[in-house]
């Protein structure tokens, strides 16, 4: 995520394989897409360096998960570190090598999601906050008015 200029040089970095400076998203989700746990890093810390955080927070905060998904950049000792660790099972959904083109991987598409519903709150667009714990807040805010929409709808005639 681009940072705006007002955003500290100590808490953003330089990813160079997004050639973007700014900070990194990282999230975790349930099955259905909405927000569990949620970390922003500076965009030089690694994905496998901010997910053993990530995943210690959620290993804290639910105690009852013992799954998560994955994609193919988390392959290696955080598999066997989650195990060991955290009692998780991080199970790595990957990619067919016979198959070109753009397909859709399972489960893959639930923290997709998640982020494209982040992006339409236009205080997310970019990084605007100083510190990295108010972009969380930020986040964690803007599922909170999405997963309340549904409640605000009125009801159809003839539904109780």
């Amino acid at each position: 995520m681009r940072a705006a200029a007002t955003v500290p040089t100590a808490s953003r970095g330089y990813d160079g394989g997004k050639k973007v400076s700014g900070r990194k998203r990282h999230i975790v989700t349930d099955t259905l897409g909405l927000l569990m746990v949620v970390a922003v890093t500076a965009a030089n810390i690694g994905d496998r360096d901010a997910t053993v955080g990530l995943l210690t927070r959620l290993r804290r905060l639910h105690r009852d998960i013992t799954l998560v998904w994955a994609d193919g950049g988390y392959p290696g000792g955080l598999v066997d570190w989650c195990r060991s660790k955290l009692a998780l099972t991080l199970q790595i959904v990957k990619r067919t090598d016979d198959v070109q083109g753009f397909v859709v991987l399972p489960r893959r598409w639930v923290a997709e999601r998640t982020f494209a519903w982040l992006m339409n709150s236009r205080r997310l667009a970019h990084d605007y906050e100083t510190l990295p714990a108010t972009s969380e807040a930020m986040i964690r805010w803007s599922m909170v008015t999405r997963m309340g929409r549904p409640l605000a709808r009125p009801r159809a005639a003839g539904r109780r």
